[in-house]
């Protein structure tokens, strides 16, 4: 099973629009502040990101999971609503 997860923090605006965007589709997804965890905050380094947004979609393998930064409508409406139909 697919699992969304969104990398965020609470003054972001983005963020805010991305999770009332998946509130408003009915998609499940998890948030993680990366103010609250430097594990967090290094995991995301490791993808290669400096900033939040970042929406990672997993099937559980690292090797497959598709990942992005920002609010891209584009991949939010692929990978997380397909996610939400699986």
């Amino acid at each position: 099973m697919k699992t969304i997860t969104l990398y965020s923090r609470p003054d972001c605006q983005p963020c805010k629009r991305i999770k009332a965007w998946w509130d408003r589709k009915g998609v499940t997804f998890q948030e993680v502040n990366v103010e609250e965890s430097p594990d967090d905050r290094a995991a995301l380094k490791a993808l290669g990101y400096e900033g939040v947004p970042v929406t990672v979609v997993s099937n559980g393998d690292p090797e497959t999971d598709i990942h992005w930064q920002g609010l891209v409508l584009e991949h939010m409406e692929k990978y997380t609503l397909e996610t939400k139909a699986a």
